[in-house]
């Protein structure tokens, strides 16, 4: 399957997974006779958006035909779509997107003696794919194993869903890990036919029965401020706000920080329970 095919393919499968998860109440319609699937019919979402059915039908089959943005729009309103759905609904139709494979960026020297200037606090750099490009030493005390882990496992997603280390450190662990995989989506989703994320995709459904079930709902969100809780096994149960900023001279880059609460001593506490040497 060509690249074309498989960005058609992966449209198809939102609007899927979105109009199954809507009853027809929550859009006005009347139950009407029993229903052999879940959420709306195909007609109802086309009646709905204003379109026809059979074009409604072209494009949940994954057919080469054009959407205008009026239109995308209109199935949004129809799908009930929050705004970073709406987003990712056009990003899905566009065709302008990134091809060929992603090079990562390189941090600059600046960003590491920010990385430097935030200790105590955990932090750290993704790039585009998520992988894990730079941290400080509070990052370690957090999660020492990143260090040792292969270039290819040095991936957020990964870490996540496949490293028991982490599963054990996160506490709620699952609503956590769904909010990680639909915020990757919606930020790879402009690179999703680079070969990394396509490789990170197929090894973490064999790795992860979680990651194989959630994937195929194509849940997106956009990244927010929020408090992260970790059962550490030298420092006890820490509190983080999580907090995420973009370079401005390196707009591929995420930097991540955990800032401890006010009044509240996570990070020293992390920091006095483990004992690190300099690198």
């Amino acid at each position: 399957m060509n690249g074309a095919m498989v960005r058609r393919a992966d449209l198809a499968e939102f609007l899927r997974a979105k109009r199954s998860v809507i009853a027809p109440g929550d859009v006005g319609l009347a139950p009407g006779e029993r229903r052999r699937t879940a959420g709306l019919r195909r007609e109802e979402v086309a009646q709905l958006a204003g379109v026809s059915v059979s074009w409604y039908t072209w494009l949940e089959q994954g057919r080469p035909i054009n959407a205008s943005k009026d239109v995308l729009d209109a199935l949004a309103r129809a799908l009930r779509l929050d705004p970073v759905e709406r987003a990712h609904l056009l990003a899905l139709a566009a065709s302008d997107r990134r091809a060929g494979t992603i090079t990562q960026p390189t941090v600059p020297e600046s960003l590491h003696r920010l990385l430097g200037a935030l200790e105590p606090n955990p932090s750290y750099v993704l790039g585009p794919t998520w992988d894990f490009l730079a941290w400080n030493h509070a990052y370690l005390r957090l999660f020492p194993v990143i260090e040792i882990l292969s270039a290819a496992e040095r991936n957020l997603v990964w870490i996540v869903f496949a490293d028991p280390t982490a599963r054990a450190l996160i506490v709620d662990w699952e609503p956590e890990a769904r909010r990680v995989l639909s915020q990757f989506r919606a930020d790879t989703t402009p690179i999703r036919d680079d070969p990394a994320v396509q490789s990170l995709v197929s090894r973490l459904t064999l790795a992860s029965k979680e990651f194989a079930a959630w994937w195929p709902r194509h849940d997106v969100a956009g990244m927010e401020r929020r408090i992260r809780v970790f059962q550490h096994p030298q420092a006890g149960r820490i509190e983080f706000e999580f907090q995420q900023l973009t370079p401005g001279s390196e707009p591929q880059l995420r930097l991540i920080t955990h800032l401890s609460r006010p009044g509240d001593n996570s990070a020293e506490r992390l920091r006095d329970a483990v004992l690190l040497s300099p690198r």
